[in-house]
């Protein structure tokens, strides 16, 4: 497996990371990646975007704009320690329903916790279940979002038609990823505040590097803003676009079912 990144042909469901494994492999290498960093994943978070992705998931529940309304249901997937979900409840001033769904039930366990300490439990429900195969009726959503967590799913074109499925006519999907970064300069910077700052806070704060390596190569191998854009596309989305943030650092995705 070379370090260049995948295409929106795929490709993604045999990398971890900037390693070659066998179909169906990578599934359980991701979920001991996440048991690992359950209890850490906020530091985790501020370490992998110094501190930016606090900002990055404020603008996504900023362009979602959730209704002021009971009525409105969104599902938050890959979203187990509910940093998302709580951000869009409290957005629709705290009438929204959010379902937060993860495959590991580590991330869930923390975001249930913490979703009893803001007193927000009544709002939220956590379903642990694969991102390719929701256990929910079609046409049951307004909103899908997923943070930081597509990346890591092994066949990304099943989850997009799955979460066209889910959603309501009039839904809309929101991906926030990282993504290829688009200035000369600051490509540099980035590859090594990754490659070699990253892996070491890692260590230092979870005592393992390894999680933090794997994460930072499932980056680069991730498919770059046109080609994701063009298998949101192929799902059945319209009106699809994006949004760079910090030089492409980072990019909100955007898709309506209509």
């Amino acid at each position: 497996m070379t370090e260049s990144r995948t295409s929106a042909d795929g490709g993604m469901s045999t990398s971890y990371g900037f390693r070659d494994v066998s179909e169906g492999e990578k599934q359980g290498l991701v979920n001991e990646v996440f048991h690992k960093v359950a209890k850490r994943y906020d530091i985790m978070n501020d370490v992998m975007s110094a501190g930016l992705h606090r900002v990055w998931k404020d603008g996504m529940v900023a362009a979602l704009n959730p209704r002021k309304d009971a009525s409105y249901k969104v599902l938050d997937v890959a979203g187990g320690t509910g940093d998302i979900a709580f951000r869009i409840v409290e957005a629709s001033n705290r009438l929204a329903q959010a379902t937060v769904l993860d495959i590991n039930g580590s991330m869930l366990g923390v975001g249930a916790e913490r979703a009893a300490k803001k007193k927000l439990s009544n709002n939220l429900t956590f379903v642990e279940a694969n991102a390719e195969d929701l256990p929910f009726e079609a046409n049951t959503f307004d909103a899908y979002t997923i943070a930081f967590g597509i990346r890591n799913v092994p066949h990304i074109d099943v989850a997009l038609k799955e979460a066209y499925r889910v959603l309501k006519r009039g839904g809309r999907l929101l991906v926030l990823e990282f993504s290829e970064v688009d200035m000369p300069l600051l490509d540099k910077v980035y590859d090594q505040w990754s490659f070699k700052a990253i892996p070491q806070f890692g260590k230092m704060i979870t005592g393992e590097a390894e999680p933090y390596q794997y994460l930072v190569e499932s980056i680069r191998k991730f498919p770059n803003q046109q080609d994701f854009a063009a298998m949101i596309r192929e799902a059945g989305f319209s009106r699809v676009s994006f949004t760079n943030y910090t030089g492409g650092i980072a990019a909100l995705h955007s898709g309506w079912k209509l």
